[in-house]
Parts: structure tokens; C-alpha cells; sequence
């Protein structure tokens, strides 16, 4: 969710000027001169696309380099062995989420989804006819899954629950004892974990990434995933579905089967995107991951430093990882602004900023706010938020 190409790179050229547009709604960095991809990667879609030997139809799967390529890169964050197999290649990490909510829907089916969340899933359930059930993130815990309301939720239709991780739109990380905890509860109630981990390492603060399939052993895991994100290439639409089933139970129940099925008469990604993913993860150095998260906890650190400046607003724990953070708007401190819609509205109106309402992934007077752009649109846009909440206080702050 966010700005459109055009309007992002308006933004990106032109924010020195007073009057023109703060997106810290936007979801895209790619426009920004601090988040630039790899020339490793340039480089590797130019190979491909020269070569000429990549301009075929692909398999309904993705081609084998890119699948076993992806495996052996998923590898590096477990102790066990994925194999090309469990690799299905995607159109970004959109496809994928549609391919889950297709293949796990059936009459009478529901399925667990976080809130706040990403919209997506609610699209992609309505059209399959997949009741969905919305567990809560809790502000409180640093944004950790109510496993009560797990339990209370799930009957004998429920097929899966939805993890987001890291955290979008909250931008925490879960730890490694949480998750685990997670894994037990689905195993429990006989349901399959859906691991979005769009921003998989994507990680600057004290909590460890752990990828969800780490525990496939305790419960089936459906890994979505992209390079979208961590190589800052979100149009390039190369995205993944990865099945962590040591026990056999997605092979059995026939989930495998579907997926395969469901791909052969999707589209797939570009073939020479796919061609060039080995040589992008090989040729990629450590220095740009580094590069990217410095960048990330700097914009994030000045995002949440900010906010904690502005007494209408609350952030209830700094931002981890991903690209973005959530925080409560008090409406009871603001005259004339009735609720989240109404403040990003006016917000917009008056001072040409703008923010994703709560709302709009699951949340009333909340707010999303995103860190992935330029520090200086930060200061700029936050200043301009301040100075809007001032202007609508009910009463006038000493500070």
C-alpha cells in the first residue's frame, strides 16, 4: 500500500519545497536514493536478458536454478536441508498469498488472521469464499500474537493461522521462544502455519530473526517470501511459496497437489527475472544487507525518537524491523478531528502529509506510519504532523 511510481518519485525529487508532498504512508523505498539495489543485481538481469537464452515459457514451478537457488539461500537461516522441491516460484509475494487463500478454501472453511495485518489476505479470502478470523496483535507484549484468542477462535473448519514476521504494519520481530509457542498452539489445533516473511532479515534491533519453518517439524509451515524487500526490487516480481513438511502431512492432505495445480494455469514470473536469481543471490555482498539495515534502524530511530516528541501520539514499542511502525492516535486530545480517517484527511488537506489510517489494515485510531524513505522527509513530515496536532489541540500544550 502507498504512493503510485509517479507520485513517489515527485516526492523523492522534490520535498525541499514546503508545499509539496511528505509520503510517509508510502510502501515502496525503491524510489529513494538512500534504498537503491545491488549493481550485483542490475548486473544479473542484464546477463540474463543478453543471453538469449531466457526468453521461453518457464515451468508452472519456476526453473530449476532459480528454485534450487532460493532453496540454498532460505538454508542459510536453518539447520536443516530445503530442497528445490519445496520451492514455488511466484509473481512477488502477492501471488503467493493468493495461491494459499485458493488452495486452502472450501465450503464451510475459515481461516486466522492478525490484526492489524495486510489487507491482502482479507481480498484474497473474500473472493475464495474463506471466512476469516481475526486474531489480535497485542500493543502491549511489543505487538506478540493473543494465543488465547488462538484457541477460542479455531474450531473443526479452521484450516491455518497467518504470521506476519517481521512485523508488517507494527514492525516487531517475534523471538524464537514466541514462535515456538505459536507452532505448539497450531499443532494443538490441527492447523497449518502461513509464514509471510516478505522482510526476512530485514532486522535492526535486539531481537534475532527466526524464520518460521524452523519449527515444521512441530507443524506444517507455508513460507511466503520475495526478494522484493531485502534487495529493494518490489516491481520486479519474483517472489516465492516454500512448503516445510518433514512429516508429510501437506503431501497427504493433498495441499502439494493443489498448489502445483492452482500454478498450472496462473501466470509466472518474467523468465528471465527467474533466470537472473542465482546470480543476484550469489554476486549480492553481505555489505548491501548491512548498508540497507543501517539505513533502516537510523530512519526507524529518528521515526520513533520523533513520535515520542508529539504527546498525540503513542508508540507502544520502537520498531525492530520491516519498514514500518504503528501508533495510536488520541483523538480525545484533538478538536474537530473525529477519528483516524478524519485526522490523515485533514492531516493531508492542511499540510500535504500523508499517513495510512489504522483502519485500513485492521485498526481504529491508529496510524501506519513508514520509515523506509528519505530521514530528512521524516524530520519534515513529522514536524509538519506536530505542528498540525497543535493547531488541533484542545488544549494548548506547554511543550
Amino acid at each position: 500500500m502507498g504512493f503510485s511510481r509517479e507520485a513517489g518519485a515527485e516526492c523523492s525529487v522534490s520535498h525541499h519545497n514546503s508545499s509539496s508532498v511528505v509520503p510517509l504512508a508510502h510502501g515502496d523505498p525503491s524510489h529513494f536514493p538512500n534504498f537503491r539495489t545491488t549493481s550485483a543485481a542490475e548486473d544479473a538481469i542484464v546477463d540474463a536478458v543478453r543471453s538469449g537464452k531466457h526468453n521461453f515459457y518457464a515451468p508452472t514451478v519456476g526453473i530449476l536454478p532459480a528454485r534450487r537457488a532460493i532453496a540454498d539461500y532460505l538454508n542459510r537461516d536453518t539447520p536443516y536441508k530445503l530442497s528445490p522441491d519445496d520451492v514455488y516460484l511466484t509473481i512477488g509475494c502477492c501471488q503467493a498469498i493468493e495461491v494459499v487463500m485458493a488452495v486452502l478454501s472450501r465450503p464451510g472453511a475459515n481461516i486466522l488472521l492478525p490484526r492489524p495485518g495486510f489487507p491482502y489476505y482479507d481480498t484474497w479470502c473474500s473472493y475464495n469464499h474463506l471466512e476469516m478470523r481475526q486474531y489480535d496483535l497485542l500493543p502491549e507484549k511489543g505487538w506478540e500474537v493473543d494465543l488465547d484468542a488462538i484457541e477460542t477462535l479455531a474450531d473443526e473448519n479452521t484450516v491455518a493461522m497467518v504470521i506476519i514476521n517481521p512485523g508488517n504494519p507494527c514492525g516487531n520481530v517475534f523471538s524464537y521462544e514466541h514462535l515456538n509457542k505459536v507452532a505448539e498452539t497450531a499443532r494443538k489445533l490441527g492447523i497449518l502455519v502461513v509464514a509471510d516473511e516478505a522482510y526476512d532479515n530485514l532486522v535492526f534491533g535486539s531481537t534475532r530473526y527466526v524464520p518460521m519453518r524452523v519449527f515444521g517439524s512441530t507443524v506444517p509451515v507455508l513460507t511466503l517470501g520475495s526478494i522484493s524487500k531485502r534487495w529493494i526490487v518490489p516491481g520486479w516480481r519474483l517472489g516465492w511459496l516454500v512448503t516445510r513438511d518433514p512429516n508429510g502431512i501437506l503431501k497427504k492432505s493433498g495441499v502439494i497437489d493443489s498448489i502445483i495445480g492452482f500454478l498450472g494455469f496462473s501466470a509466472d514470473p518474467a523468465t528471465f527475472i527467474q533466470a537472473a536469481i542465482p546470480q543476484i543471490i550469489e554476486n549480492t555482498k553481505e555489505e548491501f544487507f548491512s548498508n540497507i539495515i543501517c539505513v533502516l534502524r537510523e530512519c526507524a530511530d529518528i521515526c520513533y525518537n520523533t513520535i515520542e516528541e508529539i504527546p498525540f501520539l503513542t508508540c507502544p514499542k520502537k520498531p525492530e524491523g520491516s519498514m514500518f511502525v504503528m501508533v495510536k492516535l488520541n483523538v480525545s486530545m484533538l478538536e474537530g478531528i473525529n477519528d483516524d480517517m478524519d485526522f490523515c484527511l485533514k492531516l493531508a488537506k492542511e499540510k500535504s502529509v500523508i499517513i495510512l489510517p489504522g483502519r485500513a489494515v485492521g485498526m481504529k485510531n491508529w496510524l501506519r506510519i513508514s520509515f523506509a524513505i528519505e530521514s530528512s522527509l521524516i524530520r519534515e513530515g513529522l514536524a509538519r504532523v506536530k505542528d498540525f496536532c497543535r493547531r488541533h489541540a484542545k488544549k494548548p500544550l506547554n511543550r
